[in-house]
C-alpha cells in the first residue's frame, strides 16, 4: 500500500460582481478494492451549500450552490489516499476473451453496448485506415497484446501538447493533426477500441509524476476497456502504459465531455480569468 496527498485548486478572477449559479464539483477519486480514501476535505469561496449524490456511472459529485455575489470562486480540494494496486498487470481475462477477437456475451452486451458505438467519436475513415494498420481481419492475437499495441502506438507516433483550451479533439483530428492533449490521446485510442468492437469508456483524474522544479503531479486523463474476467482495465496512451500505481481515477464516462472537474456558470459581467494548480505527493 502506498499513501498520496492530492491538493487540486482552483481560482476564478471574474471581471465584476457575478451571481453563480450551481457549481458540480468531480474531485473526489473513486474508491474501491484499490483504493480507499484515508481524509478529504472540500474548502470553497464564497460559502456554500454542497449535495453529494452518484452519478449515473457511480462517480462522486458534489452540487455547490451560493447565495452571496462574488467576484472570485475558490475551490480548494485535499484528499489523502491509499492505493493498493500495486500490481496493475497481475489479472487474468475469461478463456474466450483472452484471443481477440472474441464476442462479449450476451447479458454483458446489454450493458456494454453504449461503450462500443464509435460512431459519435468519428466517422471519419482516417480512424478505419488507422487501425487497419494496426489490426487486420483474421489476424488472431491476445487481446492485452492488441490492446498495448494500441496504445504504445500512439505514444510512440503522436506529439503530445498541453491545451489550454477547452474541448476534445475528435480522434479523425487528432489524427490529421499529428498531436494531442492527454484527453485527446484518450479519445483516440477510445474511439479505436469501440472501432474493434472492445468496450472502452473515458477516464479523468490524476497522475503523480516524479517532482521536479515545475511538475508535482497533474489532472490526467486516459481511457478504459472492459475485459471479461478482469473488469474494466486502463490504458494510458499518452505514456504508452496501463494505468497502474500511479494513476488515480475521479470519473468515467462513455463520453470525455461529460466529467470535468469543475463545471458551472455565472450571471453577471462577462469574462473570468482562471489559475489551476495540482500537487499529487507520495506520503510515508
Amino acid at each position: 500500500m502506498q499513501r498520496y496527498k492530492i491538493l487540486h485548486r482552483t481560482y476564478y478572477n471574474f471581471s465584476g460582481t457575478v451571481r453563480l449559479e450551481p457549481h458540480a464539483l468531480r474531485l473526489r477519486p473513486r474508491e474501491g478494492h484499490e483504493l480507499h480514501i484515508e481524509s478529504s476535505t472540500l474548502e470553497i469561496t464564497p460559502q456554500a451549500t454542497l449535495r453529494w449524490h452518484r452519478d449515473v456511472e457511480d462517480n462522486s459529485v458534489a452540487i455547490a450552490t451560493f447565495s452571496s455575489p462574488t467576484d472570485t470562486l475558490s475551490i480548494e480540494s485535499e484528499v489523502i489516499i491509499q492505493q493498493y494496486n500495486q500490481a496493475p498487470l497481475d489479472f487474468l481475462l475469461a478463456d474466450y476473451a483472452t484471443n481477440y477477437p472474441f464476442a462479449y456475451t450476451p447479458e454483458d452486451w446489454i450493458v456494454l453496448a453504449p461503450y462500443t458505438n464509435f460512431a459519435a467519436s468519428t466517422s471519419h475513415d482516417l480512424l478505419s485506415e488507422w487501425v487497419a494498420k494496426l489490426w487486420q481481419p483474421g489476424e488472431r492475437l491476445q487481446t492485452y497484446v492488441l490492446l498495448q499495441r494500441l496504445c504504445g502506438h500512439i505514444h510512440q507516433n503522436l506529439s503530445y501538447r498541453l491545451r489550454e483550451e477547452p474541448g476534445v479533439q475528435s480522434a479523425a483530428q487528432t489524427l490529421s493533426l499529428g498531436t494531442g492533449s492527454c484527453r485527446d490521446f484518450a479519445n483516440l485510442f477510445m474511439a479505436a477500441a469501440r472501432h474493434l468492437g472492445l468496450a472502452s469508456r473515458f477516464v479523468s483524474g490524476y497522475l503523480h509524476a516524479p517532482p521536479s522544479a515545475v511538475d508535482f503531479g497533474a489532472t490526467h486523463a486516459w481511457a478504459e476497456v472492459y475485459l471479461p474476467g478482469a473488469g474494466w482495465k486502463g490504458f494510458d496512451p499518452t505514456i504508452g502504459e496501463i494505468a497502474g500505481t500511479t494513476h488515480f481515477a475521479v470519473a468515467v464516462a462513455r463520453l470525455p465531455e461529460a466529467v470535468p472537474p469543475v463545471a458551472g456558470s455565472f450571471v453577471g459581467p462577462p469574462g473570468a480569468n482562471l489559475d489551476v494548480g495540482v500537487w499529487v505527493t507520495e506520503l510515508p
